[in-house]
This record gives C-alpha cells, sequence and structure tokens, in this order.
C-alpha cells in the first residue's frame, strides 16, 4: 500500500493480516481525503484521532499532507508494531505521532483533548460504531466545527442523523466500503 500524496506521496507502508484487518484501500483514502480538502481543512492546522487504526493508513495520509499530529489508537499488539515501523520508516517523529496500544473503549473513558479530526474504522461485522459515537462526542474528543469520518462496510445501517450535534456532509459507499462525515455543530 502507498501513501497518497503530501511529503510522503509515493512511499510504501506495511499492513497487517488478520480477521476483521482491512486497510483502507486507496480509492478510498483518496476520497476521503478529497472529501476533507472540499471542506476547506487545512491540514497545517488539524489534530487527528485515529481510533481503531491498524496499519495507520488514515492517519499516515494526514501527516503526509501536514497535519500536526495524530493519535493512533490501535488494541491489536502486531497492528500497533506494524504501525510503528511505518512511522519509522517514512521518517515521522513522535513529536507528530503517538501510538497508544489500548482497547478504543478504555482510551476514549479517559480525560478528553479535543481533535478537529476524528476518524472512526471499527471492525467490520462487530457491531462497535454505535457504541464508539456517544464516547467520541459527549466526552468531547471532536472539537466543536471538527470533522467525524467513519469507515464502516456497505451494508452496514446508520442512522446518520441520530446525533443532534452532527451535521451529516457526506455519505458514500465504495463497494464493500461506507464513508459517513459530519461536522460538529458550533
Amino acid at each position: 500500500m502507498r501513501i497518497i500524496a503530501g511529503k510522503h506521496r509515493g512511499r510504501t507502508i506495511k499492513t497487517g493480516r488478520g480477521p476483521g484487518y482491512r486497510p483502507a484501500t486507496g480509492k478510498v483514502r483518496e476520497a476521503v481525503f478529497s472529501m476533507l480538502n472540499s471542506l476547506g481543512v487545512s491540514w497545517p492546522g488539524v489534530n487527528v484521532l485515529d481510533l481503531f487504526a491498524g496499519s495507520g493508513s488514515l492517519g499516515l495520509e494526514a501527516l503526509s499532507r501536514g497535519a500536526a499530529g495524530v493519535v493512533f489508537v490501535e488494541q491489536d499488539p502486531g497492528a500497533a508494531r506494524i504501525l510503528r515501523e511505518n512511522l519509522q520508516s517514512l521518517g515521522i517523529s513522535m513529536d507528530h505521532a503517538d501510538v497508544v496500544q489500548q482497547n478504543v473503549f478504555i482510551f476514549l473513558k479517559r480525560p478528553a483533548r479535543p481533535f478537529e479530526l476524528v476518524f472512526v474504522d471499527p471492525p467490520y461485522g462487530q457491531d462497535m460504531l454505535e457504541a464508539v459515537l456517544p464516547l467520541v462526542l459527549n466526552r468531547k474528543w471532536l472539537r466543536k466545527s471538527g470533522f467525524l469520518c467513519v469507515e464502516v462496510e456497505g451494508g452496514l445501517s446508520v442512522d446518520a442523523d441520530r446525533y443532534d450535534e452532527l451535521s451529516l456532509l457526506k455519505d458514500r459507499n465504495f463497494g464493500q466500503t461506507r464513508i459517513l462525515l459530519w461536522i460538529r455543530k458550533s
């Protein structure tokens, strides 16, 4: 898998294998970042929280484009190791990236620091989205006017209007993948 744009454009990153493990394809990442760019995201000022980070393809793409920093949260030790190796191979300083090897639900219960962009990419088929989003919102992990980008399986039923504090901006299907992009109301 390769980084699509920015400082590390064309560089290869490692990915893992296993049940529920499916890194965002280049087509999906390109669509996600195109949507974010069209909404006026200015990467140098953006701090990103990447939940269920896996190999880190979304957060690494954000860093390549100039994001100020990314906190990657990944429970699986093998995936967290691959993520650290990817950061090292790209020469990304730990001043700009933090890998937290922890269960996402436990992580989200700690004192929050608001982020401008939160990626949520839970394992397919485990119905975790409805449990994660209230923690992200109620514990204030997403700042006002911040973007929440969710990647789920294409056929998953999501009540996109369920959360009063969010406005749905985009809802797109890419084969087996569905991307939902919200902004937190001011």
